[in-house]
């Protein structure tokens, strides 16, 4: 059954991620998108969107890119953070890096952010970082 009430005003209607390639943001993101209960919402030649209730994530080639790399240092996005409880912590930490995604700061793994923090942070082949957090993140 479809949630029909109205979301919150100024909760997120979608994101969208410009990639340098369509076909290996899919690779990467599809399968860590279900994982945490998204499901594909668009299909395009260029692009694809996945949902999760009133918010979508967009990974467009969009043919107006002006580079062909994303540098999460440079201003603009750099990462996006999902909640998930511990157990989904290390289980997509594991998937993760068996499909390409890189263990960021592996040395402080899973406390980087802190004592406090249980999280994973995991950068894709393009360069993009993801944040999968236990708890709250203050």
């Amino acid at each position: 059954m479809t949630d029909v009430r109205l979301p919150t005003t100024g909760t997120l209607h979608h994101v969208e991620i410009w990639v340098p390639n369509i076909n290996r943001a899919i690779a990467d993101w599809q399968w860590l998108l279900e994982e945490l209960g998204y499901t594909l919402h668009q299909t395009w030649n260029n692009g694809r969107s996945w949902r999760l209730h009133h918010t979508y994530l967009v990974f467009e080639q969009s043919p107006a890119l002006t580079a062909n790399f994303h540098d999460r240092c440079a201003p603009g996005l750099n990462h996006l953070a999902f909640h998930a409880d511990q157990q989904t912590v290390d289980l997509l930490t594991a998937k993760a890096q068996e499909n390409g995604w890189t263990l960021l700061f592996p040395d402080q793994h899973p406390h980087a952010g802190g004592p406090q923090q249980y999280a994973a942070y995991l950068e894709s082949t393009d360069g993009f970082e993801i944040e999968l957090v236990a708890g709250d993140h203050n």
